[in-house]
């Protein structure tokens, strides 16, 4: 057995009994980009394959400053009250110059951090685009095989390739704040029709009737998009929340499960989520693709030589492109 198999072995068993410590390793390990760490990885994924468990992944975005790490402790303090195991999966904008990440979300979650039923795991984006970590699907396998009854994935903001989040959720949940009507043209069509639920947070106080005028925009926006199969009669749609009085949560969570129980009486639920696990082979194969290219000394000397002449202006980006991959097929 290699060290590997041998580490994976280990740690199987004690995720599975919900270990937050071996969890936290595991995670540490799949998150990992050291070719040591990712054949444990890949061991240790493996050996919990067919665990059959499933938790309830509810995927969050939302524009900046509409208060996601309130909503998510207040949501998941409600959960955790309710009897349930939560874990959060809260990912972090990294640096595009120095691949550093402020990893803030668990300390903007102090109750529900102290909290014995709940884990809270940051992870840097890594500059990965769709706001979600490379790795997350895999810790996300790694928080259901922990016995976690919800996992919700916090991605970094909503944005051009946030859609990403819905590759790997079985609810997609879009949080914004009250606004005009005017907030419809700053929300990309892409997530809007992604989204299953949309909240509007912030709906206290004298917030309050404008929070009601936006879920009364948003429902209208979602009544002309075009009915998916995957929905139930009412769905999508937009409610009102406050993460501060906690006023809509427990309908939010109401109909979250309702969702999630149609779609797997008509088999949507088992569908969707073989969908996503071919999906993410395929990125699996194109990363590692990429990085093979870019470990290859000869080929990294070529990229080289048809960049400069890229921005010497001797050929267009899209005729370089046609000549390396010209090149690579020998």
């Amino acid at each position: 057995m290699t060290d590997a198999s041998a580490l994976a072995t280990d740690l199987a068993p004690r995720i599975l009994a919900g270990e937050r410590r071996a969890l936290a390793r595991g995670v540490t390990l799949v998150e990992s980009t050291r070719p040591d760490h990712r054949a444990v990885a890949t061991a240790l994924t493996e050996e919990l394959r067919g665990h059959g468990r499933q938790a309830l992944r509810i995927g969050l975005s939302g524009t900046p400053g509409v208060g996601k790490s309130t909503f998510i402790e207040a949501f998941g303090m409600a959960l955790v009250e309710a009897g349930l195991k939560v874990a959060v999966l809260a990912v972090d904008p990294s640096s595009a110059r120095s691949g550093g990440s402020i990893l803030g979300d668990k300390t903007r979650m102090e109750r529900l951090s102290r909290q014995k039923a709940a884990f809270i795991r940051p992870s840097p984006s890594s500059t990965h685009l769709g706001g979600v970590a490379r790795r997350t699907r895999e810790a996300v396998s790694l928080c259901e095989a922990a016995d976690f009854d919800v996992v919700l994935i916090e991605t970094v903001g909503v944005g051009q390739s946030e859609t990403m989040v819905a590759e790997m959720c079985d609810v997609f949940v879009l949080l914004l704040a009250p606004a005009g009507g005017d907030e419809l043209q700053g929300v990309k069509r892409g997530i809007m029709e992604m989204a299953d639920i949309i909240l509007v947070n912030k709906a206290d106080g004298d917030l309050k009737p404008a929070a009601t005028r936006t879920v009364a925009d948003y429902s209208g926006a979602l009544r002309l998009l075009r009915k998916r199969p995957q929905d139930p009669e009412g769905f999508p749609k937009a409610l009102p929340v406050s993460a501060v009085t906690g006023e809509g949560l427990a309908g939010a969570w109401e109909d979250m499960q309702a969702l999630a129980r149609w779609r797997k009486d008509e088999g949507w639920w088992d569908r969707r989520r073989a969908e996503q696990a071919a999906h993410w082979f395929e990125e699996e194969v194109r990363a590692g693709l990429l990085a093979r290219l870019r470990s290859d000394p000869e080929v990294r000397a070529a990229m080289a030589e048809k960049a400069e002449a890229v921005a010497a202006g001797e050929v267009t980006p899209a005729a370089a492109a046609e000549e390396m991959l010209d090149w690579l097929k020998g």
